[in-house]
């Protein structure tokens, strides 16, 4: 692996492309640290210290949210209006012809996809506004009177900064290596690894719990591999592929052996965010109901924030089984679109013992179903991962984000593979020998 990052880095054009992601990710870590006006530091450090979840997704924007900076949304408004999009695409009959037209279809279908992004970051930025707001962090949020010129320029500020993430994502994809919004995140994650990780073993350490740490560096280390293996686990369906030649007015058919690669986890990480955000509302909703002078109001508010406290067990009980359902529910949507059996039957192709068409499509359906099931529970227990391994390890002060790890280990595979294509393009040896 060494000799072939060695090799990739004394070709100009691959030296180059590493050079124009570090810039850039250089340039998303200054933009991080940019806060927008209004904010108490003070108060905001002490929100972020006393809520476990808000330090779970300020370490997906690497810091920026607990700055409170113009880039504290980061790129995931634009990832949800991508889902939004993949969603729509099979429901609405124009979206799906134009998915249907190639390079074309696909960057008008991109187009749309950034129109949402901005009504989408601009929801987010004054819903995250409020919520501070809530908290004492932040002052004159509102639609009305005074607190309206404030509240327009910190969510402009905050709209002006995802898009600007998702713009510099976007040239990483052109000039750089890897996928750019995907870069985006990785940069974010890593970012705060490093201080979350010292604070944690200084914590643990100076409680003396040392087998628990010694117990999580290895459940971290074991889940590392797990990922690896689900990530790149593949069911192969082999295809036989016919053609009918003619040559001196006489027929001949050739024909030649392939496979067709389903993935275990075909979702990624997508039913996580799912999940994640569905998990986040009920609570974010109740907490504004807390204080109410309305008894059954208070109590049924009160009710639901200790359902959905992220120190609850069955929190993470509904979690991971939401987590189960939007994988099958991405997986099935996604599998669809691509409608492999008609493509097959097309060129001329066919799974051996499988009639082309419709029987064709059920044995796909299937055989994706079974598989699935892996992939679901996989990501399942990655998504209660961080309460098992405080149980299991007895170290709080340590967050052990299973989902952060899912990402960062899914963006090296990914961009090791665009090396490994380069390399090989130049006769080089590259990672997988």
């Amino acid at each position: 692996m060494l000799e072939a990052l060695i090799n990739a880095w004394r070709t100009p054009d691959l030296r180059r492309k590493l050079l124009f992601t570090l810039g850039m990710l250089v340039i998303f870590r200054f933009v991080a640290h940019i806060p927008i006006p209004g904010v108490d530091p003070v108060s905001l450090n002490r929100l972020f210290q006393s809520n476990q979840l808000l330090g779970m997704l300020d370490m997906f924007s690497g810091g920026a949210m607990r700055n409170l900076s113009v880039a504290s949304m980061g790129v995931y408004p634009y990832i949800t209006a991508s889902i939004i999009m993949q969603l729509m695409v099979p429901v609405i009959p124009a979206l799906d012809a134009l998915s249907k037209e190639g390079e074309v279809g696909r960057h008008r279908i991109n187009r749309y996809t950034h129109w949402i992004t901005v009504p989408l970051a601009g929801l987010q930025a004054f819903g995250q506004l409020a919520l501070f707001q809530s908290q004492g962090v932040v002052s004159n949020v509102g639609v009305t009177g005074a607190d309206l010129l404030p509240t327009l320029a910190m969510v402009i500020s905050m709209m002006a900064g995802t898009v600007f993430l998702v713009w510099v994502g976007e040239l990483i994809t052109e000039n750089g290596i890897g996928n750019g919004v995907s870069v985006i995140i990785f940069g974010g994650i890593v970012a705060s690894l490093p201080e979350m990780v010292l604070q944690g073993f200084v914590g643990a350490s100076g409680g003396g719990n040392f087998m628990g740490i010694v117990a999580f560096v290895v459940l971290g280390v074991g889940l590392v591999a797990a990922i690896v293996f689900f990530q790149e686990a593949q069911r192969r369906i082999p295809v036989q592929y016919t053609r009918s030649l003619f040559r001196g007015g006489r027929m001949y058919r050739q024909g030649g052996a392939s496979h067709i690669p389903l993935r275990v986890n075909s979702a990624g990480m997508i039913p996580l965010i799912f999940a994640a955000s569905i998990m986040i509302f009920p609570g974010t909703v109740a907490s504004y109901f807390t204080l109410s002078t309305v008894d059954w109001v208070k109590d049924v508010a009160q009710t639901i924030q200790r359902i959905f406290d992220t120190a609850s067990p069955l929190y993470w009980t509904l979690y991971g089984l939401l987590v189960v359902a939007f994988t099958f529910f991405y997986t099935i949507v996604i599998f669809q679109q691509q409608n492999l059996a008609e493509n097959l039957q097309k060129n001329g192709g066919f799974v051996p013992g499988i009639r082309p068409g419709r029987p064709t499509a059920e044995y796909f359906n299937s055989v994706l179903f079974r598989i699935t099931w892996a992939g679901a529970l996989f990501l399942g227990l990655i998504a209660i991962m961080p309460y098992l391994g405080e149980v299991i390890t007895g170290v709080r002060a340590l967050q052990l984000s299973s989902t952060g790890l899912l990402i960062v280990v899914g963006v090296v595979l990914d961009t090791m593979r665009q090396l490994e294509a380069q390399l090989m393009m130049r006769n080089y040896e590259g990672f997988i020998k």
